[in-house]
């Protein structure tokens, strides 16, 4: 593993990362003593654009119960309103919103645009959808939408047959020219640099006349778990995803069921609660855990301990414990977490108050996130007075004192999140676009307040 000599940083994801005065933003509350707290978090965003999706092309209407009512998911439905999809608000029971109908359209029309936003699941998901659409579908987003990768969705399509123009970019923006079918077959891509390019196809594959047989020939593919998630919500509806061997999906052409399903709550969106046990020390309890599910989120409850805390599951609650970076109460770690990179800032934030040098590898893959989350990490972390590191494919962090300054969110959420963290500990830390955690979790300012009284 080749480590780069720490040096002052001079990288910014947006360009200098010398640091001037904070500027307005949310100042991060600092916690005064241990935590006491138990909360529960709105739905699955991963979950609820899987389901979005497949009720949209379903053989009738679906209740999605308990969706997450966030930036992400009122752009899918934006998206697949667009297309003819219609979708009716019902009273719902979860607290964090409307349940939502979903009724299919009798034909999918294109000549419209879509809006992506930064939501990689719209962008990746989406444009199937549009190809089995008649008429052409535009998609752009936000600034950092263009700089995404798309190989894997626009090569695919190609491939597949569809007529797609995106200027030889391989990014956004691009126009979709739908037909109103896609014939299918086998198809490879490279799907290395982002596991939704495989899901984005599953999705939509029963609905292509010949189904899909699908091979990754990429050398490494990340978040096989959001893959695993993909494959059992299309077996909830009737769908039967095939895995003769790795990197490969075979999907026979049929019908997709229509169901009622629950969405279950965001285990990520729960990481940083939970971490701010291990920051703050004390206890923080998150309800509904689901007993099984296959979201990323579930592997904190074997990932937290690495760093000490007590972890304890009872029913649907999990209870973390731990006596706080105070009391010296953090482990470092090594740790490899190409499964789980959504994870990486808020565990990151963790280790910047570890007992010793922690290593987080695997995670190449996370540059392409909302931003290049291992280039603002070790940013952000060394404008504090940090000693972060880049790896080839991780960060090496070595904990030391830090002070106040302003920490810069890049427009995403997981980023916002990890300076609230960090700010439990250090007074002074300042965020400058707390509202970027709306891609995902709006009510998160709301529930950090809580979580301290």
């Amino acid at each position: 593993m080749q480590i780069t000599p720490y040096s002052e940083p001079e990288f910014d994801p947006y360009g200098d990362a010398r640091r001037t005065e904070p500027d307005p933003g949310w100042l991060a509350p600092t916690a005064s003593r241990p935590l006491q707290a138990t909360l529960s978090v709105p739905g699955s965003k991963s979950l609820t654009n899987r389901e979005l999706v497949l009720a949209a092309l379903a053989d009738g209407p679906s209740v999605l119960r308990a969706p997450l009512w966030s930036r992400d998911s009122e752009l899918m439905i934006e998206a697949l309103t667009a297309l003819g999809v219609g979708f009716e608000r019902l009273p719902g029971r979860g607290g964090f919103g409307d349940d939502l109908r979903v009724t299919p359209a009798e034909e999918l029309l294109g000549s419209t645009t879509v809006d992506c936003g930064l939501a990689g699941t719209v962008m990746r998901f989406v444009p199937p959808v549009a190809a089995l659409a008649l008429g052409p579908t535009t998609f752009d987003g936000d600034e950092a939408a263009r700089r995404r990768p798309m190989s894997g969705v626009i090569d695919g399509l190609k491939g597949l047959g569809v007529d797609l123009d995106d200027d030889r970019r391989g990014t956004l923006p691009f126009t979709v020219h739908g037909t109103g079918r896609i014939t299918g077959g086998a198809l490879e891509i490279d799907a290395s640099a982002s596991s939704q390019f495989v899901s984005g196809l599953l999705l939509s594959a029963p609905r292509f006349e010949q189904g899909l047989d699908l091979r990754h020939t990429g050398e490494r593919l990340p978040s096989m778990p959001h893959i695993e998630m993909t494959v059992a919500a299309l077996a909830r509806r009737g769908v039967v995803v095939e895995s003769p061997e790795p990197g490969r999906w075979i999907v026979a052409p049929g019908p997709i069921a229509a169901v009622d399903v629950d969405i279950e709550p965001d285990l990520s969106n729960a990481a940083p609660f939970l971490a701010a046990a291990l920051v703050a020390g004390g206890e923080v309890t998150i309800t509904g855990w689901p007993g099984a599910t296959t979201q990323v989120g579930a592997q904190l409850e074997t990932l937290l301990p690495r760093f000490g805390a007590a972890v304890e599951r009872s029913g649907d609650r999990l209870t973390v414990r731990a006596p706080g970076a105070a009391a010296r109460g953090i482990r470092a770690v090594e740790l490899d977490l190409g499964e789980a990179g959504e994870l990486v800032p808020n565990l990151v934030a963790i280790a910047a108050f570890a007992d010793g040098p922690s290593t987080f590898t695997g995670i190449g893959h996370i540059r392409h996130h909302e931003t290049d989350r291992l280039a603002a990490l070790a940013a952000e972390l060394n404008g504090l007075g940090g000693r972060v590191t880049e790896l080839d494919d991780g960060l090496l962090v070595e904990p030391v004192p830090l002070h106040e300054g302003a920490w810069r969110a890049y427009a995403d959420h997981r980023m916002a999140t990890s300076g609230a963290i960090v700010g439990l500990a250090v007074p002074g830390v300042v965020i400058d676009d707390i509202a970027s955690t709306g891609k995902t979790l709006p009510q998160f300012p709301e529930l950090w307040g809580g979580l301290l009284r």
